[in-house]
C-alpha cells in the first residue's frame, strides 16, 4: 500500500484560503486515485473531493463546489486540495486517501489513509 502524509492545515479567517498537501510514498503514486475527506467534531467523516489517477476526472461534494480544487502531481508524488472562500463550517480534520481502483472515487471505498491535518476557520 501507499503511505500518505497530509500537511498544510492551520487556522484561517473566514474567506481565506489554504492549500492542503498529501505526500505519498511506497508505491507508484501515478497509479492511484485520490480522495479528500473531512471529519468535524461530533460528526461522521464526509467525502470532500476525489480525482482519478490520470487527473482527468474530478468529483466534489456540493458544499465545496466552486471553492475547492483537487489536483495531483504524479512527478512530486503529491496530491493537493486548494481551499478558497473558507467558511467556519469547513472546520474539520482533513484526510487524504488513495486507492488503485477508479471505483473508489465513486463509492469512496479508499484503502489507504493518512493521519489527517486540522483546518480551523474562524468567523
Amino acid at each position: 500500500q501507499v503511505q500518505l502524509v497530509e500537511s498544510g492545515g492551520g487556522l484561517v479567517q473566514a474567506g481565506g484560503s489554504l492549500r492542503l498537501s498529501c505526500a505519498a510514498s511506497g508505491r507508484t503514486f501515478s497509479d492511484y486515485n485520490v480522495g479528500w475527506f473531512r471529519q468535524a467534531p461530533g460528526k461522521e467523516r464526509e467525502f470532500v473531493a476525489a480525482i482519478i489517477w490520470s487527473g482527468v476526472n474530478t468529483y466534489y461534494t456540493d458544499s465545496v463546489k466552486g471553492r475547492f480544487a483537487i489536483s495531483k502531481d504524479n512527478v512530486k508524488n503529491t496530491a493537493y486540495l486548494q481551499m478558497n472562500s473558507l467558511k467556519p463550517e469547513d472546520t474539520a480534520v482533513y484526510y487524504c486517501a488513495a486507492d488503485l481502483r477508479v471505483r473508489a472515487t465513486l463509492d469512496h471505498s479508499f484503502s489507504s489513509w493518512g493521519q489527517g491535518t486540522q483546518v480551523t476557520v474562524s468567523s
